[in-house]
């Protein structure tokens, strides 16, 4: 089947099968592999993208669904540079071990903190509920979350601030 759509900001056209996921189509057919597959029944959030705005399980999702749509993969996020301060914050918080999970993560650290500029850590503790990290424990990773977004709330993240115009 046919399906076009626009992923990390280029348009993709190319002939699926009828029953490729989204999660496939982007790690085999477009070589993003940050995408990751791990429980394949939505509930681990490893294969987290943005569709058209929104944090959607590819792994649950055909790719033809996705025909007409925008998809922004944890690649495309960090091409832009847009999630370099909670990238640094991980960094710094030490909220990051064996990085399976981390680019589900992080697709839904910047939907929060695009969504909630100042979250509470139940909010950050609420929004990370459909990722599984087995390594981390989470504080640490609550912990970078809340950092990032107090940076972001403070103005000390520079390129946040040129990118919302200010």
């Amino acid at each position: 089947m046919p399906v076009a759509l626009t992923v990390n900001g280029e348009t993709v056209q190319r002939f699926v099968a009828p029953r490729d996921t989204l999660a496939d189509f982007l790690r085999h057919d477009l070589q993003l592999t940050g995408t990751h597959l791990g429980c394949e029944m939505g509930a681990c959030g490893a294969c987290l993208v943005l569709l058209d705005g929104l944090p959607v399980h590819s792994c649950l999702m055909f790719a033809v669904q996705a025909n007409g749509a925008a998809v922004e993969t944890i690649e495309g996020l960090n091409d832009r540079g847009i999630i370099a301060d909670i990238q640094q914050a991980f960094h710094q918080r030490n909220a990051l071990q064996c990085g399976f999970c981390t680019p589900g993560i992080l697709v839904t650290a910047y939907h929060l903190l695009s969504s909630e500029q100042s979250p509470s850590r139940e909010a950050i503790r609420d929004a990370l509920s459909g990722n599984y990290c087995r390594c981390t424990g989470y504080e640490a990773i609550v912990d970078a979350i809340e950092t990032a977004a107090q940076k972001r709330t403070l103005g000390q993240d520079s390129r946040v601030n040129k990118e919302a115009g200010a």
